[in-house]
């Protein structure tokens, strides 16, 4: 159309200078996997420094033989362990230094009262040298404890799940969303483009004396009254799917009699427009006036239906006022936009407009059509995927009410229990209270006649009320929300100040696209349970014969280099293999996790406790047998003829260093199939998986053939391999066991 602009703002104070600056707000909020690792950091860290501590006392004591004087000397160590690993880094230098030296003179003294009173014939030298060890075999066991492998097992499982997600039309800008999106309870989407085909189209029409209703090829005075009454036009891009410049409603009139035989551009190329009115939202109609080739007048009138009907005195041959509305009333139940056409020949001399009103009379009413955005055909299998997922969609869009209802209808949202609680518009919205907001943020399906800054609030509540909250936007009104958001989805076709705000672009536009953006978040959520399940199991068997063998005298059955190994293992092998692993539509059946409920869960401890306590028995009683019999043969251990003491040879560290590993790479599987619902061997996409654990199999192979004195091991030969591979299987067969049985219990319930 045509206008006047006067600038009455510019800069900061216009409606988009308060987007942008609300765009700009410091999101703090935390992702839940940040809470919740934040929370299995201070387990593992208190765990490991609790035993690391139990590990110098124990030490300790055992050099003095229990006696008890060297209480004195174990409890001030284990007191400035404690000090240095959780109090010196909360002071200042000056303070730190003070206290270290305060307690080394505590502790030199407590050792020449020990010596002095004790009768030991060691000295001070040994004795420090002897504490020194200690102290670092219990770093050394912290270093293995905690799971450093574990930020790596998420960068990786991330970056996979980015490049996979880009196929479902997920372009992952921040990589954080990727799982963020498994936790989100709240969709705040809007409407055109997600929910619906954002592409305006005739869906039904009203013009009796015209077969079946639609413009027949002779209809001319009907075409030609929408191809020259309009302000759209139809761009050719080369496509099936031509661009429309202009109104989206004015070109679903034009695409209308296009696809039905009439070139728009043709028919307006053969008249001369010599009159117009612009549509205004008071007239709510627009006008032309135009003469053809044959010198012919005529007037097109075009808008709302009972507008055109007030100002007609004809309506053409078998048309029934009653029909128009009857059928006015069932469109706009439905929603659609209704659009009525009028003309009327004029006489050479007559002027039909006057003061940009329409001054001509006896105009003729000729019909209706109904104009729809059609949702989008998958959209709602996908709402009804995220409702059953336990993921409350609500719609917030500029739209009418009567249109964002019927919209929500169609996608199976809004049903017949909802009522006026479950729907607000933007001015009621914008008058209540941050507090009045968050009595009803749940209960509210639709925001319609939403303004701009109504979805950020809308979000913010959401969030204090402890909801994850994904926001979908495509304009640069959206940019708050988005930013807001925990996950803000952007359309493919959006502002290029949406897409910079969001987390995630939908390429495709569709809601369907950000269900499946809601799986590879859950899967990767649970690939990262299983990293952990898989290191803390291992963890507790290694602390635990480390504690063991403190407690008793027993020296650590693992090397430094075997230990580097075996970390190797649990942290970049492990988390290479386990975060492969391709999503399960399985997920979705499960309701959203609370974003500050803790990572490891019930059945995970389940699993963890149990197989680490048979790591440790298996590896302890190998320790104890090696301890006290000499081994020349992996079979003598069934035929142990006379116990001994002695220490453990290069032989039978081997075989202890094989045994732990290969435990470890059984326990691996177990950890793939955790959750999944199926067998471990189920190898079905687990290409890379499979690849990894053949790398650990074929390392540790080399490692004790060739590794010699490095890695302080002997070749074994190969019936010892054969024993220990069938010796240590039962940890992936008992638990193949365990979910055959848990499969079985569920199908029979």
């Amino acid at each position: 159309g045509h206008g006047t602009a006067r600038v009455i703002a510019v800069g900061d104070n216009t409606e988009n200078g308060h987007v942008y600056q609300a765009a700009q707000i410091d999101n703090t909020v935390k992702t839940p996997l940040n809470i919740q690792l934040d929370s299995l950091g201070r387990l593992i860290s208190n765990a490991s420094y609790t035993i690391a501590g139990l590990i110098i006392v124990a030490k300790l004591l055992f050099y003095f033989n229990w006696q008890p004087l060297s209480w004195t000397i174990a409890l001030p160590v284990a007191l400035l362990f404690y000090l240095i690993i959780f109090k010196f880094p909360k002071y200042k230098p000056q303070k730190s230094i003070t206290l270290a030296v305060i307690l080394s003179v505590v502790f030199i003294s407590m050792v020449m009262i020990v010596f002095e009173y004790s009768g030991n014939n060691g000295n001070i030298s040994e004795l420090l040298a002897y504490t020194l060890q200690t102290i670092m075999i219990a770093v050394t066991l912290i270093v293995v404890a905690v799971p450093e492998g574990l930020p790596m097992a998420i960068t990786l499982s991330l970056a996979y799940s980015m490049r996979r997600m880009l196929k479902t039309n997920n372009l992952v800008r921040k990589m954080h969303a990727c799982e963020t999106m498994g936790a989100a309870t709240v969709i705040c989407t809007d409407k055109t483009g997600t929910l619906t085909q954002n592409r305006m189209s005739v869906s039904d029409s009203y013009f009796p004396e015209q077969p079946d209703s639609r413009l027949s090829p002779n209809a001319t005075l009907h075409a030609l009254a929408i191809a020259v009454n309009t302000t759209a036009r139809i761009s050719d891009n080369g496509s099936s799917c031509p661009d429309i410049l202009g109104n989206p409603t004015e070109g679903a009139l034009l695409l209308w009699i296009k696809a039905m035989g009439f070139d728009p551009d043709e028919l307006k190329k053969n008249v001369a427009i010599i009159g117009e009115i612009p549509f205004t939202t008071e007239k709510k109609y627009m006008a032309t006036v135009i003469t053809n080739k044959d010198g012919e007048k005529y007037l097109f009138v075009k808008g709302a239906p009972e507008i055109l009907l007030s100002m007609c005195s004809h309506t053409a041959p078998q048309l029934s006022v009653n029909e128009i509305h009857n059928r006015l009333k069932k469109w706009q139940g439905q929603s659609m936009r209704t659009v009525g056409f009028a003309y009327k020949k004029l006489s050479e001399s007559e002027n039909a407009i006057s003061g940009n009103l329409i001054s001509a009379t006896d105009i003729t009413f000729c019909g209706i059509v109904a104009i729809a955005d059609p949702i989008r055909p998958e959209v709602p299998a996908a709402i009804a995927e995220c409702r059953q997922a336990g993921i409350d969609v609500k719609i917030v869009t500029g739209d009418t009410p009567g249109t964002a209802i019927e919209i929500a209808r169609q996608i199976g949202l809004w049903t017949e229990n909802d009522n006026d609680t479950n729907i607000i518009t933007g001015p009621e919205f914008g008058s209540l209270t941050d507090s009045q907001i968050d009595d009803i943020a749940m209960k509210i399906k639709i925001i319609a006649r939403a303004r701009p800054l109504d979805k950020k609030r809308l979000v913010e509540s959401l969030q204090r009320l402890g909801q994850v909250v994904a926001v979908t936007g495509d304009g640069t009104n959206d940019a708050p929300a988005l930013k807001a958001a925990h996950v803000g989805l952007s359309m493919g076709d959006g502002t290029s100040v949406a897409k910079e705000a969001s987390d995630i672009t939908i390429v495709d536009n569709s809601f369907s696209s950000i269900g499946r953006a809601v799986m590879w978040g859950r899967s990767l959520y649970q690939n990262i349970q299983r990293f952990i399940m898989f290191q803390i199991t291992v963890n507790i068997a290694a602390c635990l014969i480390v504690l063991a063998g403190a407690f008793i005298g027993y020296e650590s059955p693992l090397t430094v280099t075997q230990m580097l190994w075996v970390n190797l293992i649990m942290d970049t092998f492990a988390a290479m293999a386990l975060a492969s692993l391709p999503p399960s539509k399985k997920v979705m059946e499960n309701k959203p996790r609370h974003r500050s409920s803790f990572i490891i869960t019930r059945p995970m401890w389940n699993i963890i406790i149990p197989t680490g306590l048979i790591m440790f028995g298996i590896l302890f009683g190998m320790v104890y047998i090696f301890e006290h019999t000499h081994i020349n043969s992996i079979t003598d251990i069934f035929n142990i003829k006379a116990w001994k003491t002695g220490t453990l040879s290069p032989y039978e560290l081997s075989l202890i260093f094989t045994t732990f590993v290969l435990m470890q790479f059984w326990n691996m599987f177990n950890a793939r199939a955790f959750a999944t619902g199926r067998s471990a061997f189920h190898l079905h996409k687990c290409g890379e998986f499979l690849m990894i654990a053949t790398l650990i199999f074929i390392g540790q192979i080399f490692i004790v053939q060739i590794g010699g004195e490095f890695f302080n091991v002997t070749p074994l030969s190969v019936s010892d391999w054969l024993i220990i591979i069938l010796g240590t299987s039962p940890i992936l067969l008992v638990g193949e066991v365990l979910r055959l049985a848990h499969l079985h219990h569920n199908h029979v319930k």
